[in-house]
């Protein structure tokens, strides 16, 4: 498997397609992994429609390396994602992403909007429910662990099982960190998930916003659906006023129905959908033309 250092940190990540086709760049949520049930398939599709595909593993995930600095998880992932982009020459590539990856998407584009020739976004969390059970996933479980049992009690918290799992040196790395240095972390990296009046995405003010004039493909949320709201996506869309608005290709509860079979042990199903996206996508960026800068 490739992997290429961005600023100190190793990056694990697949290319596939032909070098000739338009990019695209997809990005899942949570701290899942290109490994995730559906992406590659959902990557296969669009390589399938004459599209060159990115699939890898942000910083903390997967085989790519852990990496604890910055102000929140998301930053670190947006520029590393920016860099890697322009590390790989694809030019301007379609960035998408789902979930987190959504965040990150959203963050990595307005760093560097030279490099995003289109945007599609879709579950994008948000409202005070959805990020605060963020914050407490992501960021409290692990310190909890860590105020209570030290650094060898992170080594069994859910949300970096497994990133631990396929990279055992980042394993034993974040094992031999101080405990206090780590609660702080996570302590900072909460924080950054509080909710906003200004702005529905931690990590975006409306200035950044402002930077996103590529065409972009916002997918509506269910009102069903607390981690992604509706309010949320309705709230990005107006923020970018260009953007089209979409339904979403799967049942309307899906998040809820997918989040029930992964806890009932169904495998990880979480994103097994997203390849009905596929043809969406693909489609509008015919009809915005993968050189266009503007969609009003």
């Amino acid at each position: 498997m490739p992997r290429v250092n961005i600023d100190g940190i190793g990056i694990e990540f697949e290319v596939h397609g032909r070098e000739s086709d338009p990019a695209v760049v997809l990005t899942p949520g949570g701290r899942f992994t290109m490994d995730v049930a559906g992406l590659r398939e959902f990557a296969q599709d669009l390589v399938e429609a004459r599209r060159q595909v990115m699939i890898y593993d942000r910083p903390n995930c997967g085989y790519s390396d852990s990496c604890l600095t910055g102000n929140s998880e998301a930053e670190i992932q947006a520029e590393v994602l920016a860099q890697l982009v322009g590390k790989l020459d694809f030019g301007a590539a379609m960035f998408a992403g789902g979930s987190g990856g959504a965040r990150a998407t959203m963050m990595a584009a307005a760093r560097a909007p030279q490099l995003c020739s289109h945007l599609a976004l879709w579950w994008i969390s948000g409202d005070p429910i959805g990020l605060m059970n963020l914050a407490t996933y992501y960021c409290g479980e692990a310190a909890t662990l860590a105020s209570s049992g030290g650094m060898e009690a992170v080594m069994r918290s859910a949300s970096w099982s497994e990133h631990f799992e396929k990279n055992p040196v980042a394993k034993e790395a974040m094992r031999q960190m101080d405990p206090q240095r780590f609660i702080a972390i996570m302590q900072k990296w909460a924080r950054a998930y509080s909710p906003s009046d200004i702005s529905p995405v931690p990590g975006m003010l409306p200035v950044d916003f402002a930077k996103l004039t590529m065409p972009t493909l916002v997918f509506r949320s269910d009102k069903s659906d607390l981690a992604h709201t509706e309010a949320t996506s309705l709230w990005v869309h107006r923020l970018i006023p260009h953007s089209i608005l979409a339904q979403a290709p799967w049942r309307p509860d899906e998040w809820n129905h997918q989040s029930g079979e992964l806890r009932a042990g169904n495998g990880n199903n979480l994103f097994s959908s997203w390849r009905a996206l596929a043809p969406i996508i693909v489609e509008f960026a015919y009809e915005t033309s993968w050189t266009s800068t503007d969609n009003d």
